[in-house]
């Protein structure tokens, strides 16, 4: 894939990784648009990053995005590349959660979101020359950290779902990636404890960002950066090994809940 050029819509565009890739694209000569549920955020962004277009939206609602598609492509008909980026992580205790909470959040916006932008804009790219699409899952998609039990199934749901829309658009113009981010110093990790990620390194956005890009530029459609690539691998080599690892910072959850009940 050319890496300049481009007409890109990415979600979630106005902090962590979805503003790094917008910044990093924008500066290769791309057209980037970026969507976000808050608009104070997308005008912050558009003044850190002049040139950017913005469209509030919201990536779990089906009629806002219906109403995202007919706004972008009747604005911007060369529209090429869909970046699904956006996506909520929150540390559920499934032993304390009660029947009110909303479990099924993440799954609106991480999976269902990504789900129907790629029905709804599928007919659009199909008739793209260099089209392409990108579903922003995580190293936790091959191995699930178990505090973030709905978070890592939606991960898990979306590299599922990437792999089956590869194979079916196979014959078309359309290539399809997966980036599959370590843990990353975004924002999102602001919900996690520190102790959950005790020892690991943390990569850099910007560093992060650089690999997702080099990766499409090379075709390389399961793009796993560092750690990402050393999940999948020890999931196949040693899998309850890797669980455990993994497992350890729910003693921490468990220990709190008790403590507070």
């Amino acid at each position: 894939m050319k890496s300049s050029n481009n007409t890109i819509l990415i979600t979630g565009g106005t902090s962590g990784i979805g503003f790094e890739l917008a910044s990093q694209f924008l500066r290769l000569g791309n057209v980037v648009i970026i969507t976000g549920r808050d608009q104070a955020r997308l005008d912050a962004t558009k003044a850190k990053l002049p040139g950017i277009h913005t469209f509030q939206s919201d990536a779990s609602d089906p009629q806002a995005i219906s109403a995202l598609f007919d706004k972008v492509t009747g604005e911007f008909p060369n529209l090429n590349v869909l970046i699904n980026n956006a996506g909520i992580m929150r540390q559920i205790n499934l032993q304390a959660a009660s029947p009110s909470d909303d479990l099924c959040q993440e799954i609106e916006i991480n999976l269902n979101g990504p789900i129907r932008m790629v029905q709804k804009f599928l007919p659009h790219l199909r008739n793209k020359e260099g089209a392409a699409i990108m579903n922003v899952s995580s190293g936790l998609a091959f191995v699930p950290l178990p505090t973030s039990p709905v978070y890592c199934a939606t991960k898990a749901g979306l590299h599922s779902f990437t792999l089956s829309l590869r194979v079916q658009l196979k014959n078309t113009r359309i290539k399809v990636f997966e980036l599959a981010p370590p843990a990353t110093e975004t924002p999102l990790l602001d919900q996690s404890h520190p102790e959950d990620f005790k020892g690991v390194r943390i990569m850099p956005v910007t560093e992060m960002v650089q690999h997702a890009i080099k990766g499409f530029e090379n075709d390389e459609l399961e793009i796993r950066p560092g750690p990402s690539n050393q999940l999948k691998l020890m999931n196949r080599i040693a899998p309850e090994f890797i669980l455990k690892q993994l497992s350890k910072p729910v003693d921490r959850m468990l220990a709190e809940s008790a403590k507070a009940g």
